[in-house]
């Protein structure tokens, strides 16, 4: 069977481009805890260079991946206000040998995510 993988990727839908450059922050959250696991910036693609986790480190349990967006809104100049400072999306892992994708579509009057593949 395949090692799992969780990925992420930006998406800035008011340019309609990548969300290149965005700070992230990925924990293991646990009894009311959170444990930083790895942290980075999005690439030019919006995207890491690698998974998140993989393989052994990748485990089932619960997830927080955290964006700092009113940073990234400033870095680019964007002009109209944000209200999103840090967006924390929270999630569970049941398969650990799955593929789990999540990424972030923003502007700075909204966001979403879902599950990707």
């Amino acid at each position: 069977m395949a090692a799992g993988r969780l990925t992420t990727h930006v998406l800035d839908l008011s340019r309609g481009q990548p969300g290149a450059g965005m700070a992230y922050r990925l924990y293991r959250a646990s009894g009311g805890q959170r444990t930083l696991l790895t942290q980075g910036r999005t690439n030019r693609d919006g995207r890491t260079d690698t998974p998140l986790l993989a393989g052994e480190a990748f485990t089932t349990g619960l997830y927080e991946l955290e964006f700092d967006a009113a940073a990234y809104f400033r870095s680019i100049g964007e002009t109209i206000a944000s209200i999103w400072t840090t967006i924390p999306i929270r999630f569970e892992v049941t398969d650990a040998s799955g593929h789990y994708h999540v990424p972030l579509l923003i502007a700075p009057g909204g966001y979403s995510t879902y599950r990707g593949s």
